[in-house]
C-alpha cells in the first residue's frame, strides 16, 4: 500500500459521525485503489444503482456521486447505465441512460433482473448508497423505519449477476455491508446482509465515490475530477425533488454536511493526483 492509498481512505472517512471510521479496520486496506483497478479492468457497460428514498423523494447522497462516476466512465469510453426506481428514475431518465426498476415482490423482481442482466450484459455493477436488505428480508433506514414498500430490490442484481460488483455506503444499512456484517451490527443500525466484491465505506457515500475517482486518477495519471461539476449536479437534483437525507430539507447539502465540505474533500483528493 502506498502513502497515497492511505491518504484517500483517511480523507473520505474524515468528519466521521456514523461509525464508518470505527469499522474500517474490518476491511482490507487500500480498498479505493482495489475498486478503481476493478473498474479500469472492466470496460464495457457498467450498471450503477442509486437512490435512497426519503419521505416520498430521494436523498442527495448517492445520486451526486453516481452522476459523477457516470460522467467519468462516459469520458473513458464506457457505457454507464443507471438502474433505479421512481421517483429518481424519472429524474435521471432525462439526460442519462436509465433502466427503471419497478417496485415489486422479490419473486416478481427476479424475472425483471434476469432479463435486464441478459439484455445489458454488464461488465460491472456498482451500488452507491442503495439500501440493502436486512436479515429479516426487509429494508430499513438509519432510524430503523421499515421502508420496504418504497424500494426496488437492487440487491438481486448483486445476487444474480456473473460480473464483478462494487458497493459504496456510509451507515451499515446499504448494499455491500454484508462484507463487514459483524462489525456494523455493533452500530446503531439494522445492517444489510448483501455482499459485494469490493466495499467502499466513507463518512458520506458521495465522498466514497470521490475516493474511487481519485484512485482511478492516480492509476490513469490524469485528473478525472475535471469531468463533472458537483455544484451543478446537486442543484439539478434539488430542483427535481432531492432532499438532504439527514435533515429532510430540499437544500444543497449531503447527509447534514454543507456542500462546501464535500467540495473540500474533492480538493484534498485532487492534490494527491496533481
Amino acid at each position: 500500500m502506498t502513502d497515497g492509498d492511505n491518504l484517500i481512505e483517511d480523507i473520505i472517512l474524515s468528519h466521521g459521525a456514523r461509525g464508518m471510521d470505527r469499522v474500517c479496520g474490518a476491511l482490507p486496506a487500500n480498498y479505493c485503489s482495489r475498486a478503481a483497478r476493478l473498474i479500469t479492468t472492466s470496460p464495457g457497460r457498467v450498471l450503477i444503482g442509486t437512490g435512497f428514498p426519503v419521505g416520498g423523494s430521494f436523498e442527495t447522497d448517492g445520486p451526486i456521486g453516481a452522476i459523477a462516476l457516470y460522467r467519468v466512465l462516459e469520458r473513458l469510453g464506457y457505457e454507464p447505465i443507471f438502474g433505479c426506481a421512481p421517483p429518481i428514475s424519472k429524474v435521471l431518465g432525462d439526460g442519462f441512460r436509465t433502466l427503471e426498476i419497478p417496485i415489486l415482490s422479490w419473486q416478481a423482481t427476479v424475472a425483471v433482473v434476469d432479463k435486464a442482466l441478459a439484455d445489458i450484459r454488464p461488465s460491472l455493477i456498482v451500488s452507491i448508497e442503495r439500501p440493502g436488505v436486512a436479515e429479516d428480508g426487509r429494508y430499513y433506514n438509519m432510524r430503523g423505519r421499515d421502508i420496504s414498500d418504497f424500494l426496488a430490490k437492487f440487491d438481486l442484481f448483486f445476487n444474480r449477476c456473473e460480473c464483478a460488483t462494487i458497493a459504496v455506503g456510509d451507515g451499515g444499512n446499504e448494499i455491500g455491508m454484508g462484507n463487514i456484517y459483524a462489525e456494523v451490527s455493533k452500530l446503531n443500525i439494522i445492517p444489510s446482509v448483501t455482499t459485494c466484491d469490493e466495499l467502499i465505506i466513507a463518512t458520506v457515500s458521495n465522498w466514497g465515490v470521490y475516493g474511487i475517482i481519485a484512485a482511478m486518477s492516480c492509476e490513469l495519471r490524469q485528473d478525472l475530477f475535471r469531468f463533472f461539476a458537483p455544484v451543478e449536479i446537486v442543484r439539478h437534483l434539488v430542483e427535481n425533488g432531492a432532499v438532504d437525507g439527514k435533515t429532510g430539507y430540499a437544500e444543497c447539502s449531503e447527509d447534514g454536511f454543507p456542500l462546501a465540505v464535500g467540495l473540500t474533500i474533492i480538493e484534498r483528493l485532487r492534490k494527491l493526483v496533481r
